[in-house]
């Protein structure tokens, strides 16, 4: 039997939050952020981290507050957490990519366009208004989280004008079965963003997308596409 052993990330703690960072042997050609979904943890990511490692990028899974080894509670620093993880996740010369799926797909259209990505990935992406009603109904897995300070947050974002800003450094990925954001969300951000890439998939449901081989690999072509590797 023929064992495979794969190097294991560097794990690491920056301002409360924890992190996992994947670095390639070379010198990268991208450093990519990986925003989980509500009640989700840095390590249901680790496969994409380990793809990234592999096609010479630098990618960081890491907890959002509230969740698995981070301090504190989700809260209106969500935004400003991902520009210290981009940080973590290389210079400010290498191209930087966010890729999220559900909240974090949320996440990662609002903070892409604040910070200037030159991709972002967003796989069943949450709308924010539906995201604090979840937040305020109890829904949602159980995790720390200011629903306030969040309310606040997503107060100060328009999806459809950060989708617009992003343009063709948009990729959209949603299952038509999604059972809990529908699709109709991603088609209505598609719409708004002239030039971006948008892959529908029949069936399926809310968490296929986002290990889903294939996909991932459109994911890569899009990013090597974006950041001109």
């Amino acid at each position: 039997m023929r064992v495979v052993h794969v190097d294991p990330p560097e794990i690491g703690e920056r301002d409360g939050l924890a992190y996992a960072r994947f670095s390639p042997a070379r010198t990268p050609t991208a450093r990519v952020v990986v925003l989980h979904g509500a009640g989700s943890a840095k390590e249901s990511h680790y496969a994409w981290g380990r793809l990234c490692r592999a096609h010479g990028y630098a990618a960081v899974c890491f907890d959002m507050r509230g969740h698995g080894e981070s301090s504190g509670a989700l809260d209106d620093r969500a935004l400003e957490d991902i520009a210290v993880m981009a940080d973590v996740a290389g210079r400010s010369t290498v191209p930087l990519v966010l890729r999220g799926s559900s909240m974090g797909g949320w996440m990662a259209l609002a903070a892409g366009a604040r910070l200037g990505a030159a991709a972002v990935v967003a796989i069943c992406p949450a709308p924010g208004e539906g995201l604090v009603r979840a937040l305020r109904a109890g829904t949602l897995p159980d995790f720390a989280v200011d629903v306030p300070a969040v309310a606040r947050l997503v107060a100060t974002v328009s999806e459809e004008r950060a989708a617009a800003t992003l343009g063709a450094r948009l990729l959209l990925q949603h299952a038509a079965g999604d059972e809990t954001v529908p699709v109709e969300v991603s088609r209505a951000l598609h719409a708004a963003a002239p030039g971006s890439r948008y892959i529908e998939v029949p069936g399926g449901h809310h968490r296929s997308i986002q290990h889903d081989g294939e996909l991932q690999a459109e994911a890569l072509r899009f990013i090597d596409r974006a950041v001109g590797a």
